[in-house]
C-alpha cells in the first residue's frame, strides 16, 4: 500500500529483458544523498511509476541502487517496458502504520495506461489532459476525485465521459517532484483509479441485485425507466 506522495526520482540504469532468472529485471539508481534504501530489505515493495514491485537486490552505498523483477503481465498492463537507460521514474516505499496519509490509498496495481493529449500552462501551473487506453476506467474517475498517475496522487479537475478524457493540474511544487511534469503530448502514464470507487460499485451492484430478486426485478426496471424518462 502506498500514499501517492512521491519520495524520490530515480534513474533507470538498465532494463534487462533476459536476466539470470530468465525474466525481466529493472535496475534503478538513486541520488547519492538518497535515504530511500536506508531501511530497505530484500522482498520489500517499492512503487516505480505507480507499479508495486519487489526488491530483489540493492546497494545502499556508496551509490544507492536497487533491482526489481517485472512479470510479463506487468509489462503488458503498464508502460514500464518502454523505459530506457536514463529514464526518470517516480519512487515511493510502501507505507508504514505511522505514515501520514498525505495523498490517498494507492495499491500499486495499474488499471490502464493513458496518453497525454494536451499540455497547457495556466499561470505557473500546468494542465494535462489524458485519454485512457481502456475507457472502462472512466466510470471511476470523478470531478475533484483522486487518481494516481505514474504513482503520484493527483486531483481530477475536469472529466468528460463522452469524449473519454480527464484533466489534472500540476502546481509548481509538484512539477519539481514528479516525472509527469516533463512528459509531452503522445507520452503515456500508468493509471490507478481510486479503489474506493470499485468497492462502492461492487457493494451497490450486490445491493441492487438483492432488491431485484426480492421484487422480481421490478425495482431495477422502474429505476431504469425513471432514468430514461428524466433524460428526455
Amino acid at each position: 500500500m502506498f500514499t501517492g506522495i512521491v519520495e524520490e526520482i530515480g534513474v533507470v540504469t538498465e532494463l534487462n529483458p533476459s536476466d539470470a532468472t530468465g525474466g525481466t529485471s529493472l535496475t534503478i539508481t538513486l541520488p547519492s544523498t538518497s535515504a530511500l534504501l536506508a531501511d530497505c530489505h530484500l522482498g520489500d515493495s517499492i512503487a516505480i511509476n505507480g507499479v508495486c514491485l519487489t526488491v530483489t537486490s540493492f546497494s545502499a552505498s556508496p551509490n544507492p541502487s536497487f533491482t526489481v523483477g517485472i512479470a510479463p503481465e506487468t509489462l503488458r498492463l503498464t508502460n514500464l517496458g518502454s523505459l530506457t537507460s536514463q529514464s526518470r521514474v517516480n519512487l515511493e516505499r510502501a507505507v508504514r502504520a505511522d505514515t501520514r496519509m498525505g495523498g490517498h490509498f494507492v495499491q500499486g496495481h495499474v488499471d490502464s495506461i493513458a496518453t497525454v493529449t494536451r499540455k497547457e500552462p495556466d499561470g505557473n501551473a500546468i494542465t494535462f489532459r489524458f485519454a485512457p487506453k481502456s475507457k472502462d476506467v472512466l466510470r471511476y474517475i470523478v470531478y475533484k476525485g483522486f487518481i494516481a498517475l505514474d504513482g503520484a496522487s493527483l486531483t481530477v479537475t475536469k472529466v468528460d465521459d463522452e469524449e473519454g478524457w480527464w484533466e489534472v493540474m500540476l502546481i509548481a511544487y509538484t512539477q519539481e517532484r514528479i516525472v509527469t511534469a516533463a512528459k509531452e503530448v503522445g507520452e503515456t502514464v500508468n493509471v490507478e483509479v481510486d479503489m474506493t470507487a470499485k468497492y462502492v460499485e461492487k457493494s451497490l451492484q450486490g445491493y441492487l441485485a438483492g432488491l431485484g430478486e426480492q421484487e422480481g426485478g421490478g425495482f431495477l426496471q422502474r429505476m431504469v425507466e425513471r432514468i430514461v424518462k428524466e433524460s428526455k
